[in-house]
């Protein structure tokens, strides 16, 4: 495990999810596992970037339910979030999860210089 609680094997998974839809280009952590700040139980909070619609965040959504994990993942499209305060803190706080054609680039290194776009 690293500092967000999670097995490699999870991350894994995850990412094999996410890579299934093309529409998504990267992935961030933020929240409490990405602060480490984590708790037995805590939700894995993901910011999706790409041209997502509601049909495929609910498919996304659907998949990565059938991971079985024991965490509720709550999954929000970046570009798509209107609140200023949530926006804020992914940025500096947001830690690159998943990233299109570089499966391997998953939380292996804490790497908050790279920004998601918006």
């Amino acid at each position: 495990m690293t500092g967000d609680g999670l097995t490699g094997q999870q991350r894994q998974n995850i990412c094999q999810v996410l890579a299934r839809f093309p529409a998504v280009r990267g992935a961030r952590l933020y929240g409490s596992r990405a602060l480490g700040r984590y708790r037995p139980g805590s939700d894995i909070d993901l910011a999706l970037e790409g041209d997502i619609d509601l049909a495929t965040l609910n498919r996304i959504s659907l998949a990565l339910d059938d991971l079985l994990l024991p965490y509720e993942i709550d999954l929000s499209i970046f570009g798509q979030i209107d609140n200023p305060k949530l926006r804020d803190h992914i940025q500096p706080v947001g830690r690159l999860f998943y990233q299109q054609n570089e499966p391997s680039k998953h939380l292996e290194s804490p790497n908050r210089a790279d920004k998601i776009s918006g």
